[in-house]
């Protein structure tokens, strides 16, 4: 599995890295934009990511514009849904609308609050079936 882990935070992306790197291939990216083109890169090299954990809350571009770009970016590409990344949206705000948001508005996969721990993340992507 090839997993793309963006977060402003260096001890969340730390976490993170540490939990994923058990299942496969690692990057990082400090902010939306980064992000963007971690996925465009990607697909040009023919080595897409299965999964991407995204805070929302972040400089520059947040994690809510950032995933629209990147399943703009995956439709351009004719990538069909059931190949796109699947996307965790990871934040400390238990908000309504922001989940809301994350699901139907930008095709996030899923959704954890922070903090994230082990189990957490497992059972996501044990759910999201990038793992038996």
């Amino acid at each position: 599995m090839k997993t793309l882990i963006v977060d402003d935070d260096f001890i969340s992306r730390r976490v993170l890295l540490d939990i994923l790197s058990s299942y496969g291939d690692c990057d990082i990216a400090i902010d939306g934009d980064e992000a963007v083109q971690a996925v465009r890169l990607s697909w040009e090299e023919r080595k897409p990511y299965d999964l991407i954990c995204m805070d929302i809350i972040m400089p520059k571009m947040d994690g809510l514009e950032a995933l629209k770009k990147i399943r703009k970016l995956e439709e351009s590409l004719g990538v069909k849904s059931r190949r796109q990344a699947k996307v965790i949206m990871l934040t400390a705000v238990d908000d309504p609308k922001t989940i809301i948001d994350s699901y139907f508005k930008v095709g996030a996969s899923s959704y954890l609050i922070k903090p994230i721990n082990s189990e957490k993340i497992h059972e996501e992507v044990h759910r999201l079936e990038l793992i038996r």
